[in-house]
């Protein structure tokens, strides 16, 4: 058994930002996944704990301090935050429905032009509207987008994509998920999708840093990736929509 930062519990921070849910209520879940972890490690009780934040800002807060170690996170937050935190990907999340990758869709009102000039004047919503460096590598490939182009943040998918096929200057960059569900709309004939990312990671966990050393490290990975071999393990993951873990494959090009 190797003791993890034995004269302090392991912090994990499930940032999620842009995802519905109060802490309150996903509290329960990511203790619960704690502890699973904690024993499939075989590590003391109370070794790893857990939190749940939807904050962009007050999950920056979390992992600033030295007692978070670890953070699950999904791919946009990676992008553009992980070189300012020093993320250092441990494991890659397998996510139901969806997998460990997934595709994002932008997509706006039928017969609009091809981005980055089609998008000048108009507003691009997104669950993932936090990260406008992730907005900017789907939507224009990387390319300066037009100046009067905003990035906004937004849970509200159904009203906003209304708002575009109604001609409203807005077009939605839309998760698989989301985009799956479009063609069941019955104005979805009004909208067209302008571009679709290449498959990136859904979320993955990292080491925030040099927090966990690298024996220690490698323990909890081997665990998080066996998880859900276990009854325990995979009852556990399930109640967060997770199937389990793999060990991460990055875009060409992530940071």
């Amino acid at each position: 058994m190797i003791p993890l930062l034995a004269a302090a519990a392991s912090l994990l921070v499930f940032c999620a930002p842009g995802y519905p849910g109060a802490q309150g209520d996903a509290q329960p879940l990511v203790d619960e996944f704690a502890a699973a972890a904690t024993r499939a490690a075989g590590l003391p009780a109370g070794s790893i704990t857990a939190v749940y934040d939807a904050d962009e800002n007050s999950d920056l807060a979390r992992l600033a301090k030295a007692d978070a170690v670890l953070a699950f996170v999904p791919w946009p937050f990676y992008v553009q935050h992980g070189a300012q935190l020093h993320l250092k990907p441990l494991v890659q999340a397998d996510v139901a429905p969806v997998g460990t990758t997934q595709r994002w869709t932008l997509v706006a009102k039928a017969g609009h032009a091809a981005p980055p000039a089609g998008l000048a004047g108009l507003t691009v919503i997104s669950t993932a509207g936090y990260a406008p460096a992730f907005v900017r590598s789907v939507v224009s490939a990387g390319a300066p987008l037009p100046a009067d182009t905003t990035i906004t943040a937004s849970g509200q998918v159904l009203s906003g994509l209304r708002r575009a096929a109604s001609g409203e200057p807005v077009a939605l960059l839309l998760d698989q998920e989301q985009a799956a569900a479009l063609s069941g709309l019955p104005f979805a004939p009004q909208l067209q999708p302008l571009a679709t990312s290449k498959p990136v990671p859904v979320a993955l966990i990292a080491v925030v840093g040099n927090r966990l050393p690298a024996a220690k490290a490698k323990t909890v990975r081997e665990a998080l990736l066996r998880l859900a071999g276990t009854p325990d393990g995979a009852a556990t993951l399930g109640r967060l929509r997770l199937k389990g873990f793999v060990a991460p494959d990055l875009p060409a090009g992530a940071p």
